[in-house]
């Protein structure tokens, strides 16, 4: 037997109240918002023959933060943005290695509302998730 450690995954049916509800679906609409501008500038820069990888479009959140019409993602958690970005470089590293279509536009209606975080974003200590 291997003497490496073991990974678990957890799931949790958990209900918001109105506070969380709110939140989460900010954090779900910002997260869609830097996947399509992400998405946006990486199209733009394929169409004049230029690369933009996960750290170019990591530092163009920086700068999307930084600006007024866009101050409102510094009120989200910036892991799920970070996700979101990585799921970018996911989906154009299959399709250039020819595994999948090219990216599309997630859309308010259509699109599975979800965020990802990772183990960096939250802790579980006395039985409450914070």
């Amino acid at each position: 037997m291997a003497t490496g450690s073991v990974k678990r995954a957890f799931r949790y049916r958990f209900y918001p109240s109105d506070v969380q509800a709110a939140e989460l679906s900010r954090t779900f609409g910002c997260v869609r918002k830097v996947y399509n501008m992400a998405l946006a500038a990486r199209t733009q820069a394929w169409t004049r023959q230029e690369r933009v990888n996960y750290n170019q479009t990591s530092a163009m959140l920086t700068a999307w933060k930084k600006s007024e019409e866009l101050a409102y993602l510094n009120e989200v958690s910036s892991v799920p943005l970070q996700q979101a970005l990585r799921h970018l470089q996911a989906a154009f590293t299959n399709f250039f290695g020819k595994r999948a279509k090219y990216p599309r536009f997630k859309s308010r209606k259509k699109s599975r509302r979800s965020a990802e975080y990772t183990t960096s974003a939250f802790r579980f200590r006395d039985g409450r998730l914070t």
